[in-house]
């Protein structure tokens, strides 16, 4: 039987994450929290992080503390790494 995940086993996966390691990330700590029961405190902050790190494999960074640039601004379309994770380019549908 695996021990209960914590709030901080949490945050050491999550903590160091990047866009291209972000799912496999992601499936880590969804095998952490899976037998938690629902009302469980670390499951619902693992899926909180779960759903950070989705948004962040669509991502250029975490940046989350960065200033935040407009996509109005002149040349966006033309910087490289446009794409935060506050505001991730998602597929299209």
């Amino acid at each position: 039987m695996k021990p209960d995940p914590t709030i901080d086993a949490i945050d050491a996966l999550v903590g160091p994450a990047a866009p291209h390691f972000a799912m496999q990330l992601r499936a880590r700590v969804r095998e952490l929290i899976e037998d938690l029961s629902d009302e469980s405190r670390a499951r619902r902050y693992g899926e909180e992080k779960m759903e950070l790190l989705e948004r962040l494999a669509y991502a250029s960074s975490k940046a989350d503390d960065s200033p935040k640039e407009s996509r109005e601004r002149i040349g966006w379309e033309e910087i490289p790494s446009a794409a935060p994770v506050y505001e991730p380019l998602l597929p299209s549908e």
